[in-house]
């Protein structure tokens, strides 16, 4: 499984928001290519990267700041808000994102997200962020009647990358990874899950790995790392001795 470090990216700088509340931010770095080199340099091997304002948008605002973090580092990066269409999704990767995560399209236009599979096989994932199991779209603003294994199971056949499954309740909180309802998930379909909001220490990445679940593909950490709770080597040891 991979650890995925996070750079959430409001106005410029690397920060992270509560239960995805943008009035709720807390800035950790105003550099985020000098972010982006140390987490590459703490031993990450992928970096999950998020434009809020781009989300909020539904066009990319943040473009400056991710440019900077392609030039400062050699490992991939995924990227996700502000992605609406094809022309955003073919800049992004022709830029050298190595996989765009498509959220509220996902939901509204979900041929969008088809038509980026097949053009662009294996860097295409959805990103299904929930409040009470029902997705959310805009930003996490609006509340959609879809339950996030509805919305899974249409692109089933599509070619999916991944699935980003976030529980927003959780998300910033330190309140511990919705696992129960992420093995669920990641049992229930093919495409490869991502578990998001709440990794609070090393216990999270622990149960992960005792869930022994083949379709984890891995988890994102925010600000448990930029907190200092979690000790990125001990947790990459762990995820690769597991291996």
């Amino acid at each position: 499984m991979i650890l995925f470090p996070a750079i959430d990216l409001k106005d410029g700088q690397c920060v992270r928001l509560v239960r995805g509340l943008m009035e709720e931010a807390t800035v950790f770095n105003d550099d985020p290519a000098a972010q982006a080199r140390a987490f590459e340099a703490a031993g990450f091997e992928y970096l999950h990267l998020v434009d809020l304002n781009g989300a909020f948008e539904g066009r990319p605002v943040n473009a400056a700041a991710v440019d900077a973090i392609l030039k400062a580092i050699t490992i991939p990066a995924q990227l996700g808000g502000g992605i609406r269409d094809l022309k955003t999704v073919e800049t992004w990767l022709g830029k050298g994102i190595a996989r765009v995560i498509i959220g509220t399209a996902a939901v509204k236009d979900p041929a969008l997200v088809r038509k980026a599979a097949k053009r662009f096989p294996g860097r295409i994932a959805v990103g299904l962020d929930a409040r009470d199991g029902r997705v959310a779209v805009e930003g996490w603003a609006e509340v959609s009647d879809l339950t996030v294994l509805d919305m899974a199971r249409r692109f089933e056949d599509a070619g999916v990358a991944a699935i980003i499954y976030t529980d927003i309740e959780r998300d910033g909180v330190l309140g511990g990874l919705n696992i129960e309802a992420t093995v669920a998930l990641a049992d229930a379909i093919s495409i490869p899950v991502i578990a998001s909001g709440g990794l609070s220490s090393i216990d999270d990445i622990r149960a992960l790995i005792a869930a022994n679940c083949k379709g984890l593909e891995g988890a994102i950490s925010g600000r448990a790392l930029y907190d200092g709770r979690l000790d990125p080597r001990e947790a990459i040891r762990l995820l690769k001795e597991a291996a």
